[in-house]
């Protein structure tokens, strides 16, 4: 190894791991850009598919919509597990080109179902691709900088997971109408769209097959058995910075998914009640997403000062009470297309990357490196327990209570969240961002 390597080469304010290249690095920034954006984009998809192909009534979609992502992370949770295991044991770049193959296929087939039963098997193969894909971003995001940078690195990534987002919901999501507009059905325009997206995602599995660092975690340099990997991930819990990462993780992961699915569902119909057809409904409600992301990709600059310059454990409290003002203040809209709510949906976009960020940071930091694969594995499962729960109780809340009661039920868990963290900062804070002997004892 070069000595330039040992030290670590720099990528703009990051500090790469030693053998990490800037090529992996570039690579890992376009896997960011395209995983989260990629799998987000079913948040657009599904209203759609409901209204055009399946036409369910809008008064049951939020239950439909919910079922769909309760069987999504049940997939998730049978799967993050085995595959935080496998990332540590067989590498991360296969790994991460199944799981870009096989979301592809979920989309291709995702507007061609002919029941909600056709629909759940297809989110089920989506989802597997999705729990891939996650999985190994997560330890890459972790592998990939050295210590004093895992705040830029995660900011950075999480810049590009939100500039993914934006892009590509609002190009992708206003395929349907470009295409209505040519001529095409509803329905077919809906086909269209979602085969562009499956394509996109073959692509982004050759590229990264091309790019991503080969073989196992640098850090990672004994094949251990399964078994000891998830027993000591496992006893990696009992340090309370890793369970309150878990306990940020069940919420924080679910901000986006509820935000996706709900948000976008929510603008869509109230396009459809103001005269708006299908297409420009669906423009619409893919609009007001885009842009709590967009103020989201602002507020990380703001996200990466906090993770870098304080404690982990105070900066994730911080993310936690933006969070939960973010999604509370949800509960005063009552018309998320009206430009007298955009203040809100701008909070809402400001809280929920706060507690995304701040949950990854800190996991990263307290991580042991020889089980890292493994940990992170235990956090995505807590996110995807905690992305089951929020679907489920959120889309009965959103047909019988109110649009904006899934928000309001994600506000009141991150405040849980918030409260736990101070207590964990007040009792074992950890160390300060850059201090050594962290990621790598279990405590």
């Amino acid at each position: 190894m070069t000595s330039n390597a040992a030290a670590g080469v720099k990528f703009g304010p990051v500090t790469l791991a030693p053998g990490i290249s800037k090529g992996n690095m570039w690579t890992l920034m376009y896997a960011a850009f395209f995983t989260i954006g990629l799998l987000t984009f079913v948040g657009v998809g599904t209203p759609y598919v409901l209204n055009a192909v399946l036409q369910i009534p809008a008064d049951e979609q939020g239950a439909v919509s919910g079922s769909l992502v309760f069987w999504t992370e049940i997939v998730a949770i049978l799967m993050f597990g085995p595959i935080g295991v496998m990332v540590d044991r067989f590498g991360r770049k296969p790994l991460y080109v199944a799981g870009f193959l096989m979301m592809g296929a979920g989309y291709a087939l995702y507007p061609l179902a002919g029941s909600v039963n056709e629909l759940i098997v297809f989110r089920i193969l989506y989802a597997i691709g999705v729990a891939t894909c996650t999985g190994v971003l997560a330890t890459v995001v972790t592998d990939y900088p050295q210590e004093a940078s895992r705040g830029k690195a995660v900011a950075l990534t999480g810049f590009m997971n939100g500039a993914g987002v934006a892009v590509l919901n609002i190009v992708l999501g206003g395929l349907p109408k470009r295409f209505a507009d040519g001529g095409l059905d509803i329905v077919t325009a809906g086909e269209y769209t979602h085969f562009i997206v499956a394509g996109l995602c073959a692509l982004s599995a050759l590229i990264i097959a091309i790019g991503l660092k080969g073989g196992r975690s640098p850090q990672h340099d004994e094949r251990q058995p399964a078994k000891v990997i998830v027993r000591e991930a496992l006893k990696a819990a009992t340090n309370p910075r890793i369970a309150l990462a878990y306990g940020a993780a069940f919420i924080a992961r679910g901000d986006l998914v509820i935000l996706g699915t709900f948000l976008t569902l929510w603008g869509t119909q109230a396009g459809v009640e103001s005269g708006m057809d299908l297409p420009e409904a669906t423009k619409a409600g893919t609009r007001i997403f885009v842009l709590a992301q967009s103020a989201a990709l602002l507020w990380v600059v703001a996200v990466v000062f906090l993770l870098d310059r304080f404690n982990r454990v105070t900066a994730l409290a911080c993310c936690m009470g933006l969070a939960t003002v973010g999604y509370l203040g949800m509960g005063f809209v009552s018309n998320p297309l009206a430009a007298a709510d955009i203040p809100l949906l701008i909070l809402l976009g400001v809280g929920q990357i706060s507690a995304f960020l701040g949950s990854q940071a800190l996991v990263g930091q307290e991580a042991p490196i020889l089980q890292r694969g493994a940990v992170i594995g235990g956090f995505n499962t807590s996110g995807a327990v905690g992305i089951l729960f929020c679907s489920v109780v959120g889309g009965y809340l959103f047909d019988t209570w109110s649009p904006a009661g899934p928000f309001v039920l994600v506000g009141a868990i991150n405040m849980i969240v918030f409260i736990f963290a101070i207590i964990v900062r007040i009792k074992s804070p950890g160390r300060m961002p850059g201090e050594s002997g962290g990621g790598t004892v279990l405590h």
